[in-house]
């Protein structure tokens, strides 16, 4: 059974920084790439970051770029989103998600994910 467990959410005023954390079992994680999307309330999902265990290629949406960094640890089956400089406009729930990748994985479309966390609060305050 795929799971998906994020972590390292809480409360941060802006410009601080927050660790999260995805931790995967019930799958090959080398096989598979994991994203990170959000949901703010009222908006829809947005794709944060992604990394692609296949070729380690990375997506990062353009708002987060110069402060986010992704990195995975494939010894632990864990990726981590590194976020600094936090804005309140990062305020959401953050998931993870996960998918098998073949080099073909369109890293930023959540369409593309077949398994998904259940969510870590972010919230920073101005």
């Amino acid at each position: 059974e795929v799971q998906l467990v994020e972590s390292g959410g809480g409360l941060v005023q802006a410009g601080g920084s927050l660790r999260l954390s995805c931790a995967a079992s019930g799958f090959t994680f080398d096989d598979y790439a994991i994203g990170w999307f959000r949901q703010a309330p009222g908006k829809g999902r947005e794709a944060v970051s992604c990394i692609a265990s296949y070729d380690h290629r990375t997506y990062y949406t353009d708002s987060v770029k110069g402060r986010f960094t992704i990195s995975s640890d494939n010894a632990n089956n864990t990726v981590y989103l590194q976020m600094n400089n936090l804005k309140p406009e990062d305020t959401a729930v953050y998931y993870c998600a996960a998918e098998i990748d073949n080099g073909y994985l369109q890293l930023g479309v959540g369409a593309s994910y077949g398994y998904w966390g259940q969510g870590t609060q972010v919230t920073v305050s101005s």
